[in-house]
C-alpha cells in the first residue's frame, strides 16, 4: 500500500524510538498484561534479544500512581501498550513509550499513532507499533492487533500485514470467522461459538451434533475428532451456507453477510494449531495475562520450550472460569430498561467479567453492564454487539460520562 505523509513520518518516529530504546544500557521494559501488551512486549523483548542487549521486564495492569513510585528508581524504562495517558512518567528518568492509547502531555519520545492522526483504536495497536519500532516480528503485530479487536486489519494494520506476508511471516486466507476452526472438535467449535450468537446452536451441543449429521459431515476421523480445517472444501460450503440460512431465517441477515472474513495465520506455528491462527493465538495469551502469567505468553511468542503446553493449561483454566461465569450471567441478568445488568461482585474475577458480558450479549438488543471486586474496588465492564455498535452505540463514551458522575 502506498503510505500517506502522516504515515511515513509516523515510520520516522518509529526509528527514533528504535535509536533511543537501543541507547539505553540495561532499560526495564514495562507492559501491559493483555494480547496486545504482551506480543508488544515480547516483540520489544526480542529486539533486545537478537541484539544481545540487556533488559529486565515487568508485566502490570495498570500503570497507577503506585507503580510510579516503584519506578522512580530506575534510570531507563521502556513503557510498551502504556505510559501515554499518564503524565506522571514525565518525573521518572529517561523513558521511550511505545503505545496506541489516548495521551496529552507527555514529555517523553512516544511512537504513538496517534500523535500523527492515526486511529490507534482501529489502525494501529501496540503491538503493531512495536513491530515498526523494531522492523521485526509482524506475526506478532497481527497477533496483538486481532486481540485488540481490530478486526480486519486497515490503514496501518495493513501495512504490517503486507511487511509480513512479504516477509513470509504470514498468510492471508478467506474463512469462516468463528473462533476454533483449527484447534476444536466440531461441535465444540459450534457450541461455543458465540460471534455471532447461532441462534438453537450455541451453547447446545446435541443440536450442533445434529446440526452436522444433518448436513452428512462425519465428526470423526479413525479416532480422531475432525476440526473445521480438516474438513473438504464441499463440507466447508455446506456448513457456511446452513449456517448462513439459519441466521437469515433467525432475522440475523447482518451475521450471515459477516460469517465469512479474512483470517491471519502464522506459517511458523502451524505445528501448533492454537497459536496458529492470530485469533486463536490471541486468546491463549490473553489467557496467561489474566491468570497473572505473563511470562508464559511471553515465553509462548518467544517460542520457548514447554510454553505451548504450559499456555494451553492456562487456556483451559481460562475457558472453564469463563463458561461458569457465562452460565451465572444467563440465570442473573437484570434488564434496566436501556441495559441489561450483571451483579457479578464476588462471584466473577474482574479479569474475565468483561468477556463474560460479551459471551452473553450475543442475540441482545441491549448492552450489558457487568460489576465484580477488584483490588482497587468495583469494576464495571460493559459489551454491545457489532450490530449496536453499527447502529451508534459508544459504550466507550458512555463509560467515560457515567465515570465522571461518580
Amino acid at each position: 500500500m502506498e503510505l500517506s505523509s502522516n504515515q511515513l513520518e509516523f515510520l520516522e518516529r518509529c526509528k527514533e524510538a528504535r535509536k533511543a530504546a537501543f541507547s539505553f544500557k540495561d532499560p526495564l521494559i514495562v507492559f501491559h498484561y493483555d494480547a496486545d501488551g504482551i506480543t508488544s512486549g515480547a516483540i520489544t523483548i526480542s529486539a533486545f534479544l537478537k541484539e544481545n542487549r540487556k533488559h529486565r521486564t515487568h508485566p502490570t495492569k495498570k500503570l497507577d500512581d503506585a507503580l510510579i513510585g516503584q519506578l522512580q528508581k530506575e534510570k531507563e524504562i521502556i513503557f510498551v501498550d502504556l505510559g501515554g495517558g499518564n503524565k506522571r512518567v514525565n518525573e521518572l528518568q529517561d523513558v521511550v513509550i511505545i503505545d496506541h492509547h489516548q495521551t496529552e502531555g507527555i514529555e517523553k519520545l512516544q511512537a504513538n499513532p496517534l500523535l500523527f492522526g492515526i486511529d490507534g483504536g482501529l489502525e494501529l495497536s501496540a503491538s503493531g507499533t512495536a513491530s515498526l519500532v523494531f522492523d521485526h516480528e509482524f506475526g506478532l503485530g497481527v497477533v496483538g492487533a486481532v486481540g485488540d479487536m481490530q478486526y480486519p486489519l486497515t490503514g496501518m494494520n495493513r501495512h504490517l500485514l503486507e511487511k509480513g506476508i512479504s516477509a513470509g511471516e504470514l498468510e492471508l486466507r478467506n474463512e469462516l470467522r468463528l473462533y476454533g476452526r483449527y484447534s476444536r472438535p466440531l461441535v465444540d467449535f459450534l457450541t461455543y461459538s458465540d460471534d455471532p450468537f447461532i441462534p438453537s446452536l450455541t451453547y447446545n451441543p446435541g443440536n450442533c451434533e445434529k446440526f452436522f449429521s444433518d448436513l452428512g459431515i462425519e465428526l470423526q476421523e479413525g479416532d480422531s475428532w475432525r476440526t473445521y480445517s480438516s474438513l473438504s472444501f464441499e463440507e466447508k460450503k455446506r456448513i457456511i451456507s446452513a449456517l448462513a440460512k439459519l441466521l437469515v431465517d433467525k432475522g440475523m441477515g447482518w451475521a450471515a453477510s459477516e460469517l465469512v472474513g479474512e483470517a491471519y495465520l502464522l506459517n511458523d506455528r502451524e505445528s501448533q494449531p492454537s497459536t496458529y491462527d492470530a485469533a486463536e493465538f490471541s486468546t491463549v495469551l490473553n489467557a496467561c495475562g489474566r491468570h497473572s502469567r505473563a511470562d508464559v505468553g511471553i515465553a509462548l511468542c518467544l517460542k520457548k520450550e514447554g510454553s505451548y503446553e504450559t499456555g494451553l493449561e492456562l487456556l483451559r483454566k481460562h475457558k472453564l472460569a469463563i463458561r461458569e461465569g457465562v452460565v451465572f450471567a444467563k440465570k442473573n441478568l437484570n434488564d434496566f430498561g436501556p441495559f441489561f445488568f450483571l451483579d457479578a461482585r464476588g462471584l466473577i474475577e474482574d479479569s474475565i467479567v468483561g468477556i463474560v458480558c460479551g459471551m452473553v450479549s450475543g442475540g441482545k438488543t441491549k448492552p450489558i453492564l457487568g460489576a465484580a471486586l477488584s483490588e482497587s474496588g468495583i469494576k464495571v465492564s460493559s459489551r454491545g454487539t457489532k450490530k449496536l455498535v453499527d447502529e451508534g452505540l459508544n459504550l466507550g463514551k458512555v463509560m467515560s460520562s457515567a465515570s465522571e458522575e461518580v
